[in-house]
């Protein structure tokens, strides 16, 4: 079992690895899939993909916060922030697999 993080190069790296495509084309393929996957939330959809889970945009509002150094009240913009929903599949097949210790 592979142990560390998990980045684009290694995900490019397992699909030349497995589907014998070019280390060219497996780095283009990961990297238009996350284009992809982030034009489509800016554009404010939600993203599913199956068996795996859903990104979902979400719309925070205006509000006070507190800098917790100083204890300066601040105004905290609105914004966007996207959020991840795993499927039932995905919860099933992480907590079925063997923990480390």
């Amino acid at each position: 079992m592979r142990k560390g993080t998990l980045t684009r190069a290694g995900l490019a790296r397992e699909i030349f690895e497995q589907l014998g495509v070019s280390q060219q084309l497996a780095s283009t393929l990961v990297d238009r899939v996350f284009e992809e996957i982030a034009e489509r939330l800016a554009e404010g959809e939600v993203v599913r993909i199956r068996n795996f889970g859903r990104f979902i945009l979400h719309r925070k509002g205006m509000r006070l916060g507190r800098n917790p150094n100083t204890q300066v009240e601040a105004v905290i913009k609105p914004r966007r922030v996207v959020s991840f929903r795993s499927s039932n599949n995905l919860k099933r097949r992480v907590n079925s697999a063997p923990r480390d210790k």
